[in-house]
């Protein structure tokens, strides 16, 4: 996954707006897969001992803006900022795709003309996790709120 999202942050390196620091993405109630946050449970501890950013934004941030768990950060942090598409199965007819990007990140050619290949994909990789969670839980597909990690450290 870093590969393929490192790969897309290049080829759209002048577009991209997000730098350390850019938090308008890292908002409060994000919630990840139970693997996910073993992962930063395991490899973050220190960071969990430590306190919150205040509510409003990720509980994460450090007072600068910047990611405390930036190598340890979760899917839906690692593709912020670069163009998205996905299948909206919604729609009355067949699935229409839908595509977006970061306001900060729209200039450049327009996301709707750039090639499949030159957008995030959504859905394969939260598949692969949604699976992986299913075999470790038993079918369950818990999800855990980024803030509540700091409390469920505490007790």
């Amino acid at each position: 996954m870093d590969a393929q999202a490192g790969a897309l942050h290049a080829r759209h390196a002048a577009r991209l707006q997000c730098r350390r620091g850019c938090s308008a993405c890292c908002v409060d109630d994000i919630r990840v897969f139970e693997v996910e946050a073993e992962r930063i449970r395991a490899r973050a501890a220190a960071v969990l001992r430590e306190a919150p950013h205040p509510p409003g934004a990720c509980a994460f941030l450090d007072a600068a803006g910047a990611c405390r768990i930036y190598e340890q950060r979760p899917y839906v942090c690692r593709t912020q900022g670069l163009p998205l598409r996905w299948l909206d199965f919604d729609a009355p007819a067949d699935p229409v795709e839908r595509r977006d990007i970061c306001p900060l990140n729209e200039a450049g050619p327009p996301i709707e003309a750039l090639p499949e290949d030159a957008c995030w994909e959504l859905g394969p990789i939260e598949a692969r996790l949604a699976a992986l969670q299913a075999r470790r839980s038993g079918g369950a597909l818990p999800r855990v709120r980024l803030r509540g990690l700091f409390a469920a450290r505490s007790t």
